[in-house]
């Protein structure tokens, strides 16, 4: 059962979670995020952002917090040996 969204966030928003969990050095609750950010969120905000994160393989939702789990050289590993099989 999917549940609707009232409100989609910000870009910078988005960015600005991101950077918190990126930055972090010990796995971080929800309440620590929202503490963290420069300017206050809706909770369901909040948890649309990380679901994206997650779905989007960039965090990770652990019992003792959220932690960045995204390492981009391994993505650009990836992306020259897809550029390397495609033919253009």
């Amino acid at each position: 059962m999917r549940t609707k969204v009232l409100h989609y966030p910000r870009l910078d928003t988005i960015l600005n979670v991101e950077r918190i969990i990126r930055k972090a050095k010990d796995p971080l609750s929800k309440n620590e995020i929202d503490r963290r950010l420069s300017k206050k969120i809706m909770r369901p905000t909040l948890n649309v952002i990380l679901g994206y994160l997650q779905d989007s393989g960039k965090v990770a939702m652990l019992k003792e917090g959220i932690i960045w789990i995204y390492y981009k050289d391994t993505s650009e590993t990836l992306r020259k040996r897809i550029s390397k099989s495609v033919r253009h």
